[in-house]
């Protein structure tokens, strides 16, 4: 009986981290093809061409055109790719920054921990849109502007996970053990305490992106952040705005649906991996 029942729970765990396996390659697959089929694309397939303008969803357009006979396929699959880039760039940025500040933190304690304890809550007690609009602004909008923008406010939360991580670690008793042997602090955080803090790290980079492609979608919708000649997503969702009152819904709808397609992949991959890094998901 209990050899039948270790049977089945083994088959369930197997089942259970094959779809898990799927799920995550699936959604990378999207994510992957729309960000280097968005790097390649002839802009000729999203060039002007008036006598085009309007045109509803069909075979030749399926996403339609806008208001200057663009082809909105092709468009957004070009704007979904320069959100990505940027989006993913400040991400890597910012997780870097938010690793630093959490073993530092952790580390040393005393006063540096106060002092990155401070900044964190300065950060995270200012509204997140206004200061990314700020920053934005600041740094002279464009690429550069939004870039640097997401960069620098998007690391707290994740640097509180880091920071707790390495706090329960740094009372182990081999970390202990290093320090009483003269280790320095730095060898042992990049020793010990960096592959310890990898998993959670890798999944709240994987959660941080979503959050990245979004603000700089929504950051550049409100006018200060990529220039309205360069397709993006919030530049599309901008145009659309002026025109989705007269019935052209599909100048919206379909970006939309793309931009969300990828913040729900991209969270299930940060999910998915949770449940395989995290031992108990095991015996869920």
């Amino acid at each position: 009986m209990n050899e039948n029942r270790r049977s089945l729970l083994e088959a369930r765990g197997i089942s259970r981290r094959a779809w898990i396996a799927f799920v995550i390659v699936c959604a990378s697959i999207y994510l992957i093809g729309v960000f280097i089929w968005g790097l390649l694309l002839n802009p000729e397939t999203y060039a002007v061409h008036y006598e085009n303008k309007f045109l509803a969803p069909s075979l030749a357009h399926p996403f339609g055109t806008d208001f200057m006979g663009r082809d909105m396929f092709y468009r957004s699959i070009k704007g979904l790719s320069t959100s990505l880039v940027i989006g993913v760039l400040a991400a890597i940025v910012s997780s870097f920054i938010a690793l630093f500040l959490g073993i530092v933190s952790a580390v040393f304690g005393g006063w540096v921990d106060k002092l990155v304890n401070l900044a964190i809550d300065l950060c995270m007690g200012l509204p997140h849109l206004v200061l990314l609009l700020l920053i934005s602004f600041m740094m002279g909008r464009g690429v550069k502007g939004i870039t640097i923008a997401v960069a620098v406010t998007h690391w707290p939360a994740l640097s509180r996970i880091v920071r707790a991580e390495v706090l329960q670690i740094r009372s182990s008793q081999y970390v202990q053990t290093a320090y009483r042997l003269g280790v320095s602090p730095w060898k042992v955080a990049v020793t010990h305490m960096i592959p310890h803090v990898l998993p959670a790290y890798f999944v709240g980079l994987m959660l941080l992106f979503p959050h990245a492609i979004m603000h700089e979608a929504a950051v550049t919708f409100l006018g200060f952040g990529l220039p309205a000649e360069m397709p993006s997503i919030g530049v599309i969702l901008s145009e659309a705005m002026k025109h989705i009152v007269t019935g052209k819904w599909w100048l919206a709808v379909f970006p939309g649906l793309l931009l969300l397609a990828a913040l729900m992949f991209f969270d299930a991959i940060g999910e998915n991996l949770k449940k395989l890094w995290n031992p108990s998901s095991g015996n869920e």
